[in-house]
């Protein structure tokens, strides 16, 4: 039987510590925060800076998703950014939204398997397979979005819209060091995907320096606060 979940709903303030945050036992379960974008978009990499950058602080798990391999799973444990008991594979068999928004049930299953298994986390990182910019998670997996997309796909990229970019909770542009190389003007993805997305906030990164996924682990520092909040003070 599956976990209750989150309501659909982009803010995760106090007010979120529901039913829906809840496990069986009384406790809080984790935030879940989905990654998606476009083949090629450094989602990978990202989810890979991320583990690294907040492993020592969180008790944190990873759940790909690839139509017919389990190659991202594979790369995080190559790379050890967690224990490798802490990182699980879906394989889609089919185009990767419809693992994350349309049928849901294995990614569901993967991440409460972790919880059980490992007992409570503070983070869940799902990864979609790599779709185009109409992939969206449902409420019901994830508690937050990030899509990520990148400059050598062309400057346009923001402007052209879709649901991936317009709706999700941070659109991270990623490799921005490629930027002279391939012509793309950084001041007009930073307007268009400001007329996009409106009050959503955008980031830009580059994983090749040392602390470039500084940006993304912030803005998930500030959700874990949201959702993990302080005791009250004494009074």
């Amino acid at each position: 039987m599956h976990l209750d979940h989150a309501p659909d709903d982009h803010d995760l303030g106090p007010a979120a510590a529901s039913a829906g945050a809840l496990r069986p036992d009384g406790s809080r379960r984790a935030l879940r925060i989905g990654l998606g974008g476009p083949v090629g978009s450094g989602k990978t990499a990202t989810v890979a800076a991320l583990c690294r950058a907040l492993r020592d602080r969180f008790l944190l798990a990873v759940v790909t998703n690839d139509i017919y391999t389990r190659e991202d799973a594979e790369f995080l444990r190559r790379e050890a950014v967690l224990p490798p008991e802490r990182i699980s594979a879906v394989e889609t068999g089919a185009c990767p939204h419809t693992a994350i928004r349309d049928d849901i049930s294995a990614n569901l299953e993967a991440v409460e398997e972790l919880e059980d298994r490992l007992g409570p986390l503070d983070l869940v990182l799902v990864e979609s397979g790599g779709d185009n910019l109409t992939a969206t998670f449902s409420r019901g997996l994830v508690d937050a979005q990030v899509f990520v997309i990148d400059v050598s796909s062309g400057d346009d990229i923001p402007r052209k819209g879709g649901p991936g970019i317009t709706t999700a909770d941070l659109l991270v542009v990623n490799k921005t060091d490629l930027a002279p190389y391939v012509g793309a003007d950084l001041d007009t993805m930073a307007a268009d995907a400001a007329r996009q997305r409106g009050p959503l906030p955008v980031v830009f990164t580059s994983l090749t320096g040392d602390d470039g996924v500084r940006p993304v682990a912030e803005w998930v520092l500030g959700r874990l606060a949201a959702w993990h909040p302080a005791p009250a003070a004494p009074r």
